[in-house]
């Protein structure tokens, strides 16, 4: 079995053992082996106390080899935690993330017919064998103790995390399967989710920017840029989790193609060994995570292989921070592995400082320098010959729980405004064909169905398509921020429809967002009943005018954030040098 698993490594062995009830086992054989490769000058390492033991009691035959080739012989010994066998030398097999100790002693001499430097060596080797175990407290000139495993904690903040990683990542294949068939995954790159590379690393230095999926990789790409401006010859490896982040990041490098400095990957999946390959691989001179991309053995394999890490527009909502409250002792030395965090606001900073995090930047949200979400002109031009000059009414991102009142707000506005159009943006496409059916059947994109002109609700069930359904709208509420929603609400972001000139409302439950709202708490209204919704859009449609100056003033508010992003770019510079 030693042998089996030692062979890939390029170790070879030498078999044989002393006889057994008058079988010839090898030994004799194996002996002049030994001492042939010992001569040619290799190194060979034998077990001391087998093969029968008694364990830990050193038999003659090392005194013998050494003695027989004039070599000193260097005593060894190993201890590492993990689960113990019932066998004669109480075999263990060592656990992930267990510990371990490496104890070397001082070369031996053994001199041909001495007895005394024979009985010296199997003291000494006894002795090894137990100081292994039982490990001295300081080094002596005669023993010299080797941590061969790093604690734990310094490579991952929870071992408990990462044994179960491990334990499940067999499994974990198989679920890409599953998602690949759900069209989650792209079948010729789901292998980059278990760390391998799908593309050949540059040479030089090279920044790892994670972003979990599309509004993480919108609100992160303008800092990648005026990364890249201040950093010359530096590469950007952007990683993202979702297919739709990963359609972001090609149509930003669609748009720049004078820029091949950035690369994208999917991230791996937080297990250590995968983390391990792709970090190897890599290479990274530092690592940026957005947000609340905590992964721990991931940011681990970082402290592990001392690249910095930074964490920007850091976000720890309340429900998180209890959740890491209950494992503090974790949660420190996950903070403990950031360089620095820059939060997004006042309350995620105290969050992150009470948790331990002891270099905080200034606060700020980066998604107000993201870019404006992209738009297909020319299905902007084809929706806009359809529908004509209807007025259009948009429910971005909602929630399930949330649509019932969409309809009936759309309902009341089409009172004061019969010829309304409200398009319905549902956070997830697969709802659908839910909220057809609550809306009597209303035309669904996502079927090729387009609405007429006796329609007056539209599902625009599909992906990538919210910032071509901004510029269309005459006014957009922001979902998932009503108290119906079946996920209690958060809020998206308000920038988003602010930058394509869309006038903005939103629900009371904002608490994902809070800090942005609070800023632009005079240019988007909160409202919260059917009622409220309906008397907004019928004013946005009657006032024109007024509904463009609200645009502009929280476009302002927007830009006077501007020097942030540079500020933020200069650090990861330094960073990346440090």
């Amino acid at each position: 079995m030693i042998a089996d698993i030692i062979a890939p490594w390029g170790i070879g062995t030498i078999a044989g053992s002393s006889n057994t009830r008058g079988k010839n086992k090898g030994g004799a054989a194996a002996f002049r082996q030994m001492c042939k490769a010992l001569l040619a000058g290799e190194q060979v390492v034998i077990t001391p106390d087998g093969p029968r033991g008694p364990r830990r009691m050193a038999q003659p035959g090392m005194a013998a080899l050494a003695a027989a080739v004039r070599k000193p012989v260097v005593p060894v010994g190993a201890y590492y935690s993990g689960l113990q066998l019932n066998s004669w030398d109480k075999m263990v097999i060592p656990l992930p993330f267990g510990k371990g100790r490496f104890v070397c002693g001082n070369p031996i001499e053994i001199r041909k017919n001495n007895p005394d430097s024979t009985v010296l060596l199997a003291e000494t080797l006894t002795q090894q064998m137990r100081e292994a175990t039982d490990g001295p407290d300081t080094t002596t000139d005669a023993y010299h103790v080797f941590q061969w495993a790093m604690p734990s904690q310094s490579i991952a903040p929870s071992k408990i995390w990462a044994c179960v990683a491990t334990l499940i990542a067999p499994s974990l294949p198989f679920l890409l399967r599953s998602r690949q068939r759900q069209g989650k995954e792209l079948p010729d790159r789901v292998r980059e989710k278990m760390g391998f590379a799908s593309r050949t690393r540059p040479r030089g230095k090279l920044v790892w920017f994670h972003a979990a999926s599309v509004g993480e990789v919108l609100s992160i790409l303008p800092l990648i840029t005026a990364w890249l401006e201040k950093d010359a010859g530096s590469t950007a490896l952007v990683t993202t989790g979702s297919v739709t982040g990963a359609r972001i990041v090609a149509q930003y490098q669609a748009n720049h193609a004078e820029n091949t400095r950035l690369i994208h990957q999917f991230v791996p999946l937080d297990v250590p060994r995968w983390g391990k390959r792709f970090l190897e691989y890599w290479s990274p001179h530092a690592a940026v995570f957005t947000e609340s991309e905590l992964w721990p053995n991931l940011i681990g394999q970082c402290r592990a292989h001392q690249i910095p890490v930074a964490l920007v527009n850091g976000r720890m909502s309340a429900s998180s921070f209890k959740a890491w409250q209950k494992a503090p002792r974790v949660a420190k030395r996950l903070m403990a592995s950031f360089s620095w965090i820059a939060p997004r606001s006042e309350a995620d900073a105290g969050h992150f400082k009470a948790l331990g995090c002891n270099s905080l930047e200034p606060t700020g949200d980066i998604k107000a320098y993201a870019q404006p979400l992209p738009v297909n002109e020319q299905s902007l031009k084809a929706l806009q010959r359809h529908i004509g000059q209807r007025p259009v009414f948009l429910a971005a991102s909602t929630h399930s729980g949330e649509d019932e009142t969409i309809v009936q707000a759309a309902a009341l506005a089409r009172k004061r405004v019969p010829d309304l159009l409200t398009l319905i943006v549902p956070r997830h496409p697969e709802r659908g064909a839910d909220i057809s059916a609550l809306a009597s059947g209303a035309p669904r994109r996502s079927l090729n169905e387009w609405p007429q002109g006796s329609d007056t609700l539209w599902i625009c069930d599909t992906l990538g398509e919210l910032g071509l359904f901004y510029t269309l709208a005459t006014c957009t509420f922001i979902g998932n921020s009503l108290p119906s929603a079946q996920n209690g609400g958060g809020g998206h972001n308000p920038f988003e429809p602010i930058k394509l000139g869309c006038a903005a409302s939103t629900g009371p439950c904002t608490h994902n967002f809070s800090e942005i709202f609070k800023q632009l708490e005079t240019v988007v209204p909160v409202l919260t009943t059917k009622k409220d919704i309906a008397e907004w859009v019928v004013s946005q449609v009657a006032e024109p005018g007024r509904s463009a100056e609200q645009v502009k003033r929280a476009q302002d508010i927007i830009q006077q954030h501007a020097n942030q992003l540079d500020s933020l770019a200069k650090k990861i510079m330094m960073l990346g040098t440090a």
